[in-house]
């Protein structure tokens, strides 16, 4: 119950920083705020890292492969991508769209085993879900 909660609230702050995201831009440009949303970032990481405790950050050396350590430049293209699907759609749209395509690709790299994550069978059931969700997606994008 407690990561089907977390999940609800990452969803939730996902489509919120994503509308304040798109907001800053408008005034800032999408690198400054970009670059803000990471600056930001950075810094709660690093007073939470104070506050709980300090692994050595030597440790991310030691990480492998060390593409794994491209997550911050992934996170800089998720900020520009949402920002600019957001701008381009509306909130609603980007957001279902954004988690379709989430959904997806997760089920695909379960599937193949990609990036140490433990190889899943295929489930008919899980295939199935993700069709009445792209139906979904049809739905609502109906005029």
């Amino acid at each position: 119950m407690t990561g089907f909660l977390i999940a609800v609230l990452s969803g939730t702050l996902m489509s919120v920083q994503g509308v304040f995201n798109t907001q800053v831009t408008k005034t800032a440009g999408m690198w400054v705020s970009n670059g803000w949303v990471q600056f930001s970032a950075f810094i709660i990481c690093l007073i939470a890292w104070l506050v709980t405790g300090r692994n050595p950050v030597g440790a991310l050396m030691k990480v492998e492969p060390k593409y794994l350590l491209l997550g911050g430049v992934i996170g800089a293209g998720i900020t520009w991508t949402v920002i600019k699907s957001m701008a381009q759609l509306g909130p609603a749209k980007a957001a279902l769209l954004i988690v379709i395509a989430q959904l997806i690709v997760a089920y695909v790299i379960e599937l193949m085993g990609l990036f140490g994550v433990e190889k899943e069978p295929f489930v008919w059931r899980k295939a199935i879900g993700m069709g009445i969700a792209l139906i979904g997606v049809a739905i609502f994008q109906w005029k």
